[in-house]
């Protein structure tokens, strides 16, 4: 998730691709997440041209059921259902793969697959449409493409949230092939449990109003703990990537009351796909839904560099007047040393700012902050429960709790130190060094990480600001230098953030409805 006076920081900044797309942020909160939150390096058209390089990898492992009237009456509901889905309107278009395990899975962008075993265990039209309107809503929710953002930054390192943009670009296919390549990679297909319950969710509602019982869904998750019982190793695959039904039947008859219906009838022709397909000679092999991953021959991004000499670099000292930055869109203002400068990337709603000689250009094409702030928007990466569970492996008070509730604040600035500390290994939270501040007359905090810099062989310290808007989204800064020039700055980053203007009505985040 950073970097600064003579020597050298490993906040890398990778080059990146922007998602351009933004929209001012809904009020929400932490327990019910935004459904179109998260970090998300790729753009609605990239993940859509992932999906469809994926799918012609994909095709080729899998046994697909070539009958055009069965594939028809999918794609009908799916039809039905698109006018329902959040988000961007992708391209949606299912294929059922001729495999007796009851599975489905979605690639970004729209492709849909449904396993033969799944709709022979469907007894109905809507229980039936309760299946591809969770597909799709992995899809709308961009659950793919975020689970590759994030991996991407696990091996990439937390410089690309600064928001620079390396000289080097950054096609969708490096990016991807980094975390494993195009085909049936299992990034794009393992979510986490509040991915699947934001799934159930969404879709439920999409079923609600296309005309469909919500109802239905649960009762589908009731079969499927009644065929367990008979044949385990048919919803092996589905039980080894989905939560519990029991869990998941519980949640959607609760929502199910909350929901208006649409009018609509069914399509028809439920009963006579099974019987067709009870005609079709089954494939001799399982879909194989999790194979080794397919890599394509794009190089990766190149990894970040270890230098063989350590990078020295020396600033001059910071002027003491302060010049104005305005970013973009109106979501905040900061002061400066001018002497030193402001960098905007296209796209991003952060700002890097350092003096002329704190950024540095690696050998590879990448860039390290080796003096500076960094300034940005974070929306949490996992949910509610995800970060509960991960932050109990580390302890950082006040951060975290054994005994929830954990205020809003508390918690995303758990979740952004342990992205920070993932992706900068090297990076140790400071104990006892975390505090309660007033940023900009808002509820905030800071905590200090260090760590031995692996490109200068010197200790380097990293100061987190977090503050809270209203949308429980946060506004975070991170101030960066080495550790024997850290305290002659700490007036200079105190002085900046004290100048810090926050618009929380401004443009500053992607929140669900539209894109």
């Amino acid at each position: 998730m950073k970097r600064y006076v003579v020597a050298f920081a490993t906040l890398l900044v990778v080059p990146l691709v922007v998602d351009p797309i933004r929209h001012t942020c809904a009020a929400q909160s932490t327990k019910a997440r935004s459904a179109l939150g998260g970090f998300n390096l790729f753009s609605v058209a990239q993940d859509v041209q992932i999906g469809q390089q994926s799918a012609v990898a994909a095709e080729r492992q899998m046994a697909l059921l070539g009958v055009p009237s069965a594939n028809q009456y999918v794609n009908q509901i799916v039809q039905k259902l698109r006018p329902f889905a959040p988000g961007a309107k992708y391209p949606y278009a299912a294929k059922i793969v001729n495999a007796p395990d009851i599975n489905a899975f979605s690639l970004p962008g729209g492709p849909l697959y449904l396993n033969r075993g799944l709709i022979e265990a469907t007894r109905s039209e809507a229980e039936l449409t309760s299946v591809i309107a969770h597909e799709m809503a992995h899809v709308a929710l961009r659950h793919g493409t975020t689970s590759v953002s994030n991996a991407y930054l696990g091996k990439t390192g937390l410089g690309l949230l600064g928001g620079l943009v390396g000289k080097r670009g950054t096609t969708t296919a490096n990016i991807v092939s980094v975390v494993g390549g195009m085909g049936l990679n299992a990034t794009f297909l393992k979510f986490s449990r509040d991915d699947e319950n934001d799934a159930d969710r969404v879709g439920a509602e999409m079923m609600a109003r296309a005309g469909y019982s919500p109802l239905a869904m649960a009762d589908f998750f009731a079969v499927l703990r009644q065929e367990s019982g008979r044949d385990p190793s048919k919803l092996e695959m589905f039980f080894g990537s989905h939560p519990p039904a029991v869990e998941r039947e519980a949640r959607v008859r609760e929502l199910s009351g909350t929901l208006a219906m649409g009018q609509s009838s069914d399509i028809g022709g439920h009963s006579q796909l099974r019987t067709m397909m009870a005609a079709k000679t089954l494939a001799n092999t399982r879909s194989g839904i999790w194979p080794a991953p397919v890599t394509t021959p794009n190089p990766p991004v190149s990894a970040p560099i270890t230098p063989s000499v350590p990078i020295r670099v020396t600033i001059a000292a910071p002027s003491s007047r302060f010049t104005l930055y305005r970013q973009p869109t109106g979501f905040f203002t900061v002061s400066f040393p001018d002497n030193w400068r402001a960098i905007q990337a296209p796209g991003a709603f952060a700002a890097t700012i350092t003096p002329p000689a704190g950024l540095v250009t690696l050998a590879n094409g990448q860039q390290a902050i080796a003096y500076g702030v960094v300034i940005n928007h974070y929306y949490p990466f996992d949910g509610e429960s995800t970060r509960w569970d991960a932050s109990m492996s580390a302890n950082y008070a006040p951060f975290e709790r054994t005994v929830p509730p954990r205020g809003a604040l508390e918690d995303a600035t758990d979740d952004l130190i342990r992205s920070i500390l993932r992706a900068n290994g090297y990076l140790k939270a400071v104990p006892g060094s975390a505090k309660a501040e007033s940023i900009n007359g808002a509820t905030g905090y800071s905590a200090m990480l260090s760590g031995i810099s692996p490109l200068t062989g010197e200790e380097e310290k990293v100061k987190v600001f977090t503050r809270m808007l209203r949308d429980d989204h946060v506004l975070y800064a991170l101030c960066v230098a080495p550790a024997r020039d850290f305290t002659a700055l700490e007036g200079t980053f105190g002085r900046l953030m004290q100048t810090l203007i926050v618009d929380e009505d401004a443009v500053h985040g992607v929140v669900a409805g539209r894109r």
